[in-house]
Formats: structure tokens, sequence, C-alpha cells
């Protein structure tokens, strides 16, 4: 039988009243946004980060917050009130400690967005500066499930992935940029299990890309 992670011997503990709340008010909130070119509900990936974030270790506080890590990105224009609406509606139903999370993973909350790179390197900086263990695990854990997911649809679909984003980054090279680049962030400040395996996905994607300019 494998060992089990430290994380696995704490005493169970199921998730309360106020996670199931933060699981619908999340759902309700993406219900009409969908995986970026794909049919696939967005919820599925709110579901998969806060997964991760609950295999790493982490508190309920933090897997409310990888739940709603991107309630202000994607959503607060259509929210009354826009993002300060939005933002007082989450701290008065999850709290000041959600509300940080949330806060330290959005990368842009107005309409249109930054250009691409421009936003980017912001958010580097940013995860650099930041002194938030909560953050960081929340960040590397959407990282991960996007850079997978990237790596598998392009194996499906090869170069046609990269049409799906920004006009600033329809190419595999500013992706490469940006998830090698958080890989060094992540391996610097942690979390490190989560940064060895944004490490290996962000290689393989690296290769794959290599042997088909190759070809």
């Amino acid at each position: 039988m494998a060992e089990l992670r430290k994380t696995d011997r704490r005493e169970p503990t199921p998730p309360s009243v106020r996670f199931d709340e933060a699981l619908g008010f999340a759902v309700n909130l993406h219900r009409l946004q969908f995986r970026k070119g794909t049919s696939i509900p967005y919820a599925s990936h709110l579901l998969a980060v806060a997964g991760l974030v609950q295999e790493n270790g982490g508190t309920e506080d933090q897997a409310i917050g990888a739940l709603l890590h991107d309630a202000i990105e994607d959503q607060a224009e259509s929210w009354p009130g826009k993002a300060p609406g939005l933002r007082a509606e989450i701290e008065r139903r999850f709290g000041p400690a959600v509300l940080a999370i949330v806060n330290a993973c959005t990368d842009a909350e107005v309409i249109p967005k930054p250009p691409w790179r421009e936003r980017k390197k912001a958010y580097l900086e940013h995860l650099r500066a930041t002194d938030s263990p909560s953050a960081l695990l929340v960040s590397a854990a959407d990282k991960l499930h996007n850079a997978r997911c990237i790596l598998e649809d392009y194996r499906h679909t090869g170069e046609a992935l990269w049409q799906r984003f920004n006009k600033d980054a329809r190419s595999a090279g500013p992706h490469l940029w940006y998830y090698e680049s958080l890989v060094t962030v992540f391996q610097e400040r942690g979390p490190s299990g989560i940064a060895a395996e944004l490490g290996r996905t962000v290689a393989n994607l690296r290769q794959l890309v290599s042997e088909a300019e190759a070809r």
C-alpha cells in the first residue's frame, strides 16, 4: 500500500454547511460560463482547483477561496454593484480570509482587460511579492489544472488550440513563457508538491510543442 501523505493523517473533517453554500454560490455565479473554446461548464474547473487544494492539505477557507477564485475576474460585471458589490457579498457570506484569497487570485477586473502579457507579468510580480501561503496554494492549484487542460487539449488539437486565446497569445511561445515563469515562482515560494507537478506538466507541454515544430 502506498504511504499516506502527511495531510491524510489528520482527523477527518466533513465539509461544513458553509462549504456547501460556497459550492452552490460558485456554481450559480458561473452557471453560464464555459471553459475557453469548449462546451465544458466552467464549474468543472472550480471543482478541480478546490479538489487540488484539499488534496494538498488546504483548509476550508482555502478550498472555498478556490471555488471562488475567478468570481471577481469573470463575473463582477454582471453582479449588482459590480466588483465592489460582489466583494462585499463574498465577505458577508464567507468572511475576510476567503475574500483575501479571491482578491489575490484576481489578475484583472476591468473590461476590457489589459493586454495579455501585461496582465501576466503583473500577476507574476504579485505572486513573487505576496506573503500569503493561501494565495500561493490556490493560485498554484489553479495554474496546475489549467496547465493539465492545455496539455491534454494540445495532444488532441495541436496548434489550433492557441486560437482560443487572446490575439497576443495565439501561439505556444507566450504560454510556455508564462507557465515556466509560474513554475519558477512556485518552486521558490511553494507549495512544493503542486510546484513539482506543474513543472512536470509544463515540461511535457514544451516537449510536445518542440516535437511538433521539428516535424
